[in-house]
């Protein structure tokens, strides 16, 4: 893969069900080490690009290309397969299971592979999961203690370490911080920046503008189950998304800057 070809290419994707268009011809990419966002309002179509991408829900038309390859996910588990995580704002994580339980939940390593019967290596996912959290600067003080004690963040945290210390290709997270507080955003946002100079590919789904216009390099809008734009962060504001977001300034009445096409 060369260096200019995206790790994430989408052409046409497509879903309709029945007389309601919930997605129509949408065309997205994502370059080496490129953080984007998505934005707009409920109901846009960005909930269904996720499923469609994560192969949560099938598309009527449409390509995805995965380092110039074109695949298909018959599941969440075959994208996961592929290298692509995704963080849900449900976290899907087990709050009665301690931290390394949660990180390899369903991905256990086990010492002696017996079905029903085979015996889970403890030592070997608490190492493996002290490195992940290292790795993405996430601090838990008791590896042993169940999530259910701790705080949203921290979970969230667990969560966004997991997708991190697992994913080949890319990482999306979906309105990460919109449960947490002020300083438990902040260490979330602290997170995803460390992914960025660690060069790693993501995908963030987010009303909060603040947030897009500190985080990412590239915004898409959607739009009445459309893509009508994407616009480099640096050439845009904030006042120009939310009024592509509503419909109050129409994509072609923007300059066409080099590599912000609307």
């Amino acid at each position: 893969m060369s260096a200019s070809t995206p790790v994430l290419q989408i052409k046409g994707l497509t879903r309709h069900y029945g007389g309601v268009k919930a997605l129509t011809d949408a065309n997205f990419e994502l370059l080496p080490g490129e953080h984007a966002a998505i934005v707009g309002d409920n109901g846009a179509g960005k909930s269904t690009f996720v499923r469609l991408l994560t192969g949560v829900e099938q598309p009527g038309a449409g390509v995805i290309e995965l380092d110039g390859h074109a695949v298909h996910f018959n599941s969440p588990l075959d994208a996961r397969e592929h290298g692509m995580e995704t963080v849900y704002q449900t976290l899907a994580l087990a709050e009665d299971l301690d931290v390394p339980a949660n990180i390899f939940l369903g991905r256990e390593i086990t010492r002696f592979n017996l079905g029903l019967l085979s015996v889970l290596n403890h030592a070997a996912m608490r190492r493996q999961s002290t490195e992940m959290l290292a790795t993405t600067g996430v601090k838990i003080q008791d590896m042993s203690a169940s999530l259910r004690g701790m705080s949203g963040g921290q979970r969230q945290c667990v969560a966004i370490a997991r997708a991190a210390g697992f994913a080949k290709k890319l990482i999306i997270l979906d309105e990460p911080t919109a449960a947490l507080g002020v300083q438990e955003t902040a260490r979330v946002e602290d997170i995803i920046k460390g992914l960025k100079q660690r060069g790693v590919p993501l995908i963030i789904i987010s009303h909060n503008l603040r947030q897009v216009f500190d985080l990412v390099d590239r915004i898409w809008v959607f739009r009445q189950g459309r893509i009508i734009c994407n616009r480099r962060t640096a050439d845009t504001t904030p006042q120009e998304i939310v009024g592509l977001i509503t419909g109050a300034i129409d994509p072609a009445s923007l300059p066409q800057a080099e590599e912000s096409l609307c």
